[in-house]
């Protein structure tokens, strides 16, 4: 989520110039290490989903509603998390939620049936929710005291790590078992957790500059009277994008095994060429914005997201599907980023929290949609939402182009 509204790069050579502090820039090194963890983790869980659903002999509907189960943890545990972390810190509160998260990840795999999946689910949600709060606050304050947009760098290494976790996925996908994967990912959580853990734990989360020299009268400006509705806007266009990667993660390499007949090590590629061209996009977010402003790279990649999609859900072929999929997540890329920034731009820390709640809400209630449309219509025909959507986060940005997106 790149806060390039919300504060300003430091100027080399003046007063407390050197922002990026030896302590800061472990801080920063510690949290891209969560970032990418915490996509690794998932994306490892999302494709070993088809064997789940063989396993506990559920239906697209069962898995859609058994999926409920991690929105409905994650979306309790964000409305919690924050109160968590002012009391306790952010940093404090990443990691435990990283070491539940890693335990949290076994329990699937060791389900038989839909309904007890839908329950571990709840707790593997929880989890997933909480990190996920408690990791974007830190950093939200680390970018502060660094004073430069670093944000993206930390979602891109979410999406570095799940397209990891995807590729690692994939190349086990035909011959180990989900039980003994999701277990050796909960080893790896655990490992690497107790690697950047330390480095959290030792050090508060920095204070941002406004807090240390604020004007007499106030710091922040009071917020227009419309920029809650502004920020809610944002929140939607989030949802709406954020609906297509949850969608994709948790649906895409059923759709690649069942209606295109791909070999498990393919069909988990799918997400991992979603996930390596949403990197590639990330990666390039801030260049993109610099050139094109705020609304033109919402509305092209809203609009190169649905066609992508459309091509994904609708394709023949599996390599066509392939290329779909990557297109979407060049398109996807940093549309959330852009709807959050200007969120933090227009209210502030708040409106960080209700942007990406919505965001992260679309993103966990994206799945189990999906499945209830897949069981009522098809898989590709539901997946065609993801289309519908993005061209509607795409139009939405437009609409309100001098208002929400600058």
């Amino acid at each position: 989520m790149p806060l390039l509204n919300k504060v300003a790069t430091a100027v080399p050579g003046g007063l407390g110039g050197d922002t990026a502090a030896p302590s800061l820039s472990r801080l920063r090194s510690a949290l891209t290490l969560f970032f990418a963890l915490d996509g690794f983790l998932f994306a490892g869980w999302v494709v070993r989903i088809p064997a789940i659903k063989q396993q506990t002999g559920a239906s697209s509907a069962d898995l859609g509603l058994a999926l409920l189960g991690v929105s409905a943890g994650a979306v309790v545990t964000m409305t919690l998390t924050g109160r968590l972390c002012r009391r306790f810190g952010s940093h404090p509160v990443t990691v435990v939620t990283a070491v539940l998260l890693s335990l949290s990840i076994a329990l699937p795999a060791l389900t038989g049936s839909p309904l007890a999946l839908g329950l571990v689910l709840l707790v593997f949600g929880a989890a997933y929710g909480g990190i996920n709060v408690a990791m974007n606050s830190a950093a939200v304050d680390l970018v502060a005291a660094l004073r430069r947009p670093v944000m993206p760098g930390f979602h891109a290494a979410f999406s570095l790590g799940g397209m990891l976790g995807a590729g690692l996925g994939g190349l086990v996908a035909g011959s180990v078992s989900p039980t003994a994967h999701l277990l050796g990912l909960t080893l790896a959580g655990l490992l690497l957790t107790a690697l950047g853990g330390p480095t959290l734990l030792r050090r508060p989360s920095p204070a941002p500059p406004e807090s240390v020299a604020a004007p007499a009268t106030g710091g922040r400006p009071a917020a227009a009277p419309g920029a809650r509705v502004t920020v809610l806007v944002l929140g939607v266009i989030a949802l709406c994008t954020a609906y297509g990667e949850g969608a994709l993660a948790d649906w895409g390499a059923l759709h690649l095994e069942q209606d295109l007949h791909a070999r498990p090590g393919v069909a988990a590629a799918g997400y991992a060429v979603f996930a390596l061209t949403m990197t590639a996009g990330r990666l390039s977010g801030t260049a993109l914005l610099e050139r094109l402003g705020q609304t033109r790279t919402l509305v092209a990649g809203g609009a190169t997201a649905a066609a992508g999609m459309l091509l994904g859900a609708l394709a023949p072929s599996v390599w066509a599907a392939l290329l779909g999929f990557a297109v979407t997540g060049l398109g996807l890329a940093n549309i959330f980023p852009v709807a959050v920034a200007r969120a933090g731009a227009i209210a502030g820390p708040s409106g960080v929290a209700t942007a990406s709640t919505l965001g992260y809400g679309g993103m966990l209630l994206g799945p189990p949609s999906i499945g209830l449309l897949a069981d009522r219509f098809s898989l590709p025909a539901a997946l065609t939402t993801v289309a519908v959507l993005a061209a509607g986060a795409a139009l939405i940005g437009f609409a309100t182009r001098d208002t929400a997106t600058g």
